[in-house]
């Protein structure tokens, strides 16, 4: 009898889990579980993969805790084997099966270090928008260098479309993160590294920090709105017309530590901004002209 109401209290814990569950998952999106974009739908499948390769050792641990624990109890009347110390199926069993699944886990992570190489371009008809990236305290500033463009919090790109992000920080280190479209990546001061994305969807998705970077970091996020190609331009355009031109002087404020700071577009970036940020770390002193005179 006690056996019979032990199963049915677990039973009635695993069916409210999972009805809490559904409700939650029914009115919240996992943004890791729903990619929108080849890059995470790629690290979607590895992470769901390596997942499913780990629950063959966990599951049947588990399992055998609670067998173990329930077969040699005290009051259990099943047969008692005080000499029992070896077992060459059990040594063959727990041995090789975790050894081919830790030679496959290597397989998948040598392969998906190649194809989810951040620097790696993403196969496409169309040509590939240039972002540069800004981690400031505390927030993101997104040049658009060939669109002559500048927005705060903000990133808009066209679906369909590859992006590559060149990402560098004014600030202590930080990471730059869209999980539904891709990984995260460092950005550190006086150094410029490399995201290729491609939102396949429209839709707007959540961005943010996945470094912890001080008082300001819970503001630091932004929203990515993909768009059509032709909503993309009307935007430029409508951006080209801000009040706000974002010169040297400019950036200098908007390098002023801030929380949670508005979104703000502007016009006419100074075209070598971006260097001028990375220089400015590895010629300490230099004059702005021999910075921005210098190639990257």
């Amino acid at each position: 009898m006690k056996n019979k109401y032990k199963v049915s209290l677990i039973t009635l814990l695993l069916a409210l889990l999972g009805i809490l569950s559904y409700l939650y998952f029914s009115h919240h999106t996992v943004a890791i579980l729903q990619p929108r974009g080849p890059i995470a739908l790629q690290e979607r499948n590895l992470f769901l993969a390596a997942l499913g390769l780990m629950l063959i050792i966990v599951i049947p641990v588990f399992f055998l805790t609670f067998y173990t624990v329930s077969k040699y109890k005290v009051g259990h009347t099943g047969k008692y084997k005080p000499d029992f110390d070896h077992s060459r199926l059990l040594e063959i069993t727990w041995w090789i099966i975790p050894g081919i699944l830790i030679i496959v886990l290597s397989f998948m992570t040598w392969r998906a270090s190649y194809n989810l190489n951040p620097y790696k371009p993403i196969a496409s008809k169309y040509p590939s928008l240039d972002i540069e990236v800004v981690a400031l305290d505390w927030k993101w500033l997104f040049i658009y260098p060939r669109q002559g463009i500048a927005v705060v919090n903000h990133l808009v790109i066209p679906i369909n479309r590859p992006v590559t992000f060149f990402i560098t920080a004014e600030a202590p280190m930080n990471s730059l993160w869209i999980p539904q479209l891709s990984g995260q990546i460092y950005a550190m001061a006086g150094m410029s590294t490399e995201l290729n994305i491609m939102a396949t969807s429209k839709g707007n998705y959540y961005g943010s920090s996945a470094n912890l970077s001080g008082t300001g970091f819970a503001g630091m996020h932004f929203e990515t709105q993909a768009i059509t190609p032709a909503n993309f331009n009307n935007w430029v355009k409508q951006t080209k017309h801000s009040k706000l031109t974002l010169t040297y002087a400019t950036y200098n404020k908007l390098d002023k530590n801030s929380i949670n700071n508005p979104i703000s577009y502007y016009k006419d970036p100074e075209p070598n901004l971006y260097t001028w940020i990375i220089k400015k770390y590895m010629a300490p002193g230099a004059s702005l002209n021999s910075m921005t005179g210098m190639g990257m």
